[in-house]
């Protein structure tokens, strides 16, 4: 019964998702949009931090050289969505298995701080190399490039047919990371994840494990990236700094790193949150430092987490009652 309801939530949410912008007008699909979006980046960062058990600050690295590599492509060779996508998610797939190979030789703090430099090193390097990246003025004035899918080509201008678009990507990739993470592979990560040293014990390679699973979650952070690209139609170096970075900290820690979807909703009451308290004022992250402090306490395993627990308790207790 657990099972069905689960899957029932799940459809319905589907069938929600895509019958929105029926009724709803440009600024709610918008909004709506870059929240999926980055749904996704914030899943991808928690293949590493959820289930691997690696906390990273540089993970816009991948998410903004995505970016930049769908901007310079549809800027100067007018590819079609789809090939510019794949190369954009090749891009920061190679990127992360560069600085993964390091990064991983190290745990915990000494890992987080290694990230942090190496991200930091991407953000210089865009925000220098003027000649390619636009520098601080990063890349704009690109068409948004037709999605060809061979029988028929669709123009991605409208809000409402990139929103289709990108949702559709991000449920792919978002059941790509499902896969990942329920596969013998993603049993190992949980593992590494509860005690490493004893999974080292029985003969696996850790540094290799989790290289891979740097090399993946930078892939899907490259596809967000360039899906975020195309919906704000600019590159910049704000995509690859640090502060760039702590969204999906926030969002995955808000909605509970241990729970699949737990990002998604944790990247829901974010953007919510953002937008309602910048009607207000603009020092909004002051109070939204403040709101999130006690969401943080209150809820110890992410709102999502801490929720499912609760239910967890209340049927136990109502099975022991019965």
């Amino acid at each position: 019964m657990k099972g069905m309801a689960k899957i029932g939530v799940l459809v319905l949410t589907i069938a929600f998702l895509f019958l929105f912008p029926q009724f709803a007008g440009a600024f709610p699909v918008l909004f709506l949009t870059e929240i999926i979006i980055f749904s996704l980046f914030a899943m991808s960062f928690n293949l590493l931090f959820g289930y691997t058990g690696l906390l990273s600050f540089g993970h816009a690295a991948f998410f903004g050289l995505g970016g930049y590599a769908m901007a310079l492509l549809a800027q100067h060779y007018h590819i079609s969505m789809i090939p510019s996508l794949f190369i954009s998610m090749v891009v920061a797939g190679a990127s992360a298995a560069i600085i993964g190979f390091f990064c991983i030789r190290r745990d915990e703090i000494y890992f987080a701080m290694l990230t942090l430099g190496f991200g930091m090193m991407v953000f210089t390097l865009v925000h220098q190399w003027r000649s390619l990246t636009g520098g601080s003025d990063g890349i704009t004035g690109f068409e948004v490039p037709v999605l060809d899918l061979m029988v028929k080509k669709f123009q991605l201008f409208s809000p409402w047919s990139f929103y289709y678009f990108a949702l559709v990507v991000c449920l792919i990739f978002t059941l790509f990371l499902w896969m990942v993470i329920h596969s013998p592979f993603g049993l190992i990560l949980r593992s590494m994840r509860e005690n490493a040293e004893r999974v080292s014990f029985i003969g696996i390679d850790i540094k290799f494990y989790r290289w891979i699973a740097f090399i993946i979650a930078g892939l899907v952070a490259g596809v967000a990236g360039g899906l975020f690209a195309m919906y704000d139609r600019m590159a910049s170096p704000s995509m690859v700094h640090w502060t760039m970075s702590a969204k999906p900290v926030l969002m995955t820690i808000l909605g509970g790193s241990r729970v699949f979807f737990g990002p998604v909703l944790g990247a829901l009451i974010f953007y919510l949150l953002e937008h309602t308290i910048t009607q207000y004022t603009q020092s909004w992250m002051i109070f939204l430092g403040a709101i999130l402090i006690p969401i943080v306490i209150f809820f110890p395993e992410g709102v999502l987490g801490t929720l499912i627990s609760w239910g967890k308790r209340f049927m136990k207790g109502a099975g022991h009652g019965g």
